[in-house]
């Protein structure tokens, strides 16, 4: 029986979030970095490539079935980017990574435009083995508007501008269980949690 299955992010934000929603699994998700694994190069423009290249990473170096998640923000009047460079947007403003510094890198580049949609993006991409033929793969989607200054102080990553307007509110102002259940991470977990059922146990 599958007891343990390594998360192919040293992103304490992540795991928090995805070993919550495992929970369910029963199975204990375990951190890349807490079994010496450093990250993989995510060389690709799509989320998909970039995690199946994280997952099979950490398959290799842990013999573990592993779990992948890339995800980042796709803004409408950018053309869909940052995309896959999310995490390092800030950098290219000449700021250092970070979070704080993405979202004001975000909100300063978004001044006067009135297109403020965009959508979180989390694709989820699991393993069994590094060469495994048949990767499972969930895509969660949550499209929002950014706000003019962030709100609220749950969360994480772009959660303060992210406005969700069935909520009224941004994801940074939401408890972590209504977060969990209606986020972009939330939603991938819950196909992969079906996934996973289906095929691996």
């Amino acid at each position: 029986m599958l007891s343990k299955i390594v998360l192919a992010s040293n992103n304490p934000g992540k795991l928090f979030e995805l070993q919550a929603l495992f929970a369910p699994l029963g199975v204990e998700l375990v951190a890349q970095s807490s079994l010496g694994i450093a990250e993989a190069d995510e060389p690709f423009r799509t989320f998909v490539e970039n995690a199946l290249t994280k997952a099979r990473h950490a398959a290799e170096h842990s013999g573990l079935p592993a779990l992948a998640d890339d995800a980042g923000l796709c803004v409408d009047a950018f053309g869909g980017l940052p995309g896959v460079d999310t995490a390092y947007y800030a950098t290219q403003f000449g700021y250092p990574k970070g979070d704080a510094n993405n979202v004001r890198a975000l909100l300063e580049q978004l001044k006067g435009e009135a297109n403020r949609r965009a959508a979180l993006v989390s694709t989820l991409v699991a393993v069994r083995s590094p060469q495994d033929p048949e990767p499972l793969i969930a895509v969660g989607r949550v499209v929002g508007q950014i706000t003019q200054e962030p709100v609220g102080d749950g969360g994480f990553g772009f959660d303060p501008v992210m406005f969700l307007p069935e909520f009224g509110k941004t994801f940074a102002q939401l408890t972590p269980e209504v977060k969990n259940a209606n986020s972009h991470r939330g939603r991938a977990a819950r196909d992969m949690l079906a996934l996973m059922r289906d095929r691996w146990f």
